[in-house]
């Protein structure tokens, strides 16, 4: 069974497998969590986020520090990880959330180090399109995350959410879209490892697939049927379009009854899940 490496989505860190890990390597199965580009170590705070008196305008307005990083960055940084994880073998890539469109590229451009490309939850965008864009659709007209977020991107650099407000209505809006199911003192530990900023680029990357490359690669999607970021009608429009495009390699699917974040909330179930693909 080949490694599996598990990357997390915007404003959280590797260290959101913690208590999948653990689960998949008892089983026999290596396993090793990745920070997806301008998260976890690569992070970097705006200095809103830690400045005292809070600034409210500056929450809005700031630049992010990590604006610059696109969807070419993250997806160098994935091939770097993948390659010395695997040695040049194949590995499985778990991609959570905004991950999915890093994965895409990496199984596009070089197929052979994906054995198994599995989306949890994620965006899986279609040929030319980038993530950005299933925001503005009516199967996403209901997420959560939107209302939530601070800024113009545009400006920012970034898809910005305020965790240093002690506004009670906007903390709970948070365990709502992210952690709905999750017991609310560990998602409250959660909340606290969150950053920020999730690069705007990484969204509005595109990449062009094509049926020798990210066609040809295996692909799972869990879906997560109490997901409040990414609703199921969205997640169901990424497999119909994925099976429409590439229908001699339709997508694998598994239902969880999951919030957004089913590695906190049932990481023994996900972990079974994930050890059991190819």
């Amino acid at each position: 069974m080949s490694t599996l490496v598990l990357v997390h989505g915007f404003w959280h860190g590797s260290w959101c497998w913690s208590e999948v890990v653990p689960h998949v390597v008892a089983a026999g199965r290596p396993a090793v969590a990745v920070d997806l580009a301008g998260h976890g170590l690569y992070a970097r705070r705006p200095r809103w986020f830690t400045g005292q008196p809070y600034d409210r305008e500056a929450v809005s307005t700031e630049v992010s520090p990590v604006g610059h990083v696109s969807l070419d960055d993250a997806a160098a940084l994935l091939t770097s990880q993948i390659q010395r994880i695997g040695g040049g073998e194949p590995v499985t890539v778990v991609a959570h959330s905004a991950a999915g469109p890093v994965l895409t590229r990496v199984a596009q451009q070089l197929p052979e180090l994906v054995a198994h490309a599995v989306y949890l939850s994620a965006y899986m965008p279609a040929s030319g399109v980038p993530a950005a864009a299933y925001t503005r659709t009516p199967e996403a007209a209901d997420d959560q995350v939107a209302p939530l977020l601070r800024g113009d991107p545009a400006r920012t650099g970034a898809l910005r959410l305020d965790f240093a407000t002690d506004d009670a209505a906007y903390r709970q809006g948070l365990y709502e879209a992210f952690y709905g199911d999750v017991d609310p003192v560990l998602a409250d530990a959660a909340t606290g490892l969150l950053t920020p900023d999730g690069p705007i680029g990484i969204m509005l990357g595109t990449t062009t697939l094509t049926r020798d490359g990210w066609g040809s690669v295996r692909r799972t999607y869990l879906t997560c049927g109490r997901d409040m970021a990414i609703r199921p009608a969205l997640q169901a429009r990424f497999i119909a379009e994925a099976d429409a495009d590439f229908p001699d390699n339709p997508t694998s699917v598994v239902a969880l009854d999951a919030s957004h974040s089913p590695f906190l909330s049932m990481p023994g179930e996900v972990a079974g899940i994930v050890t059991r693909l190819g």
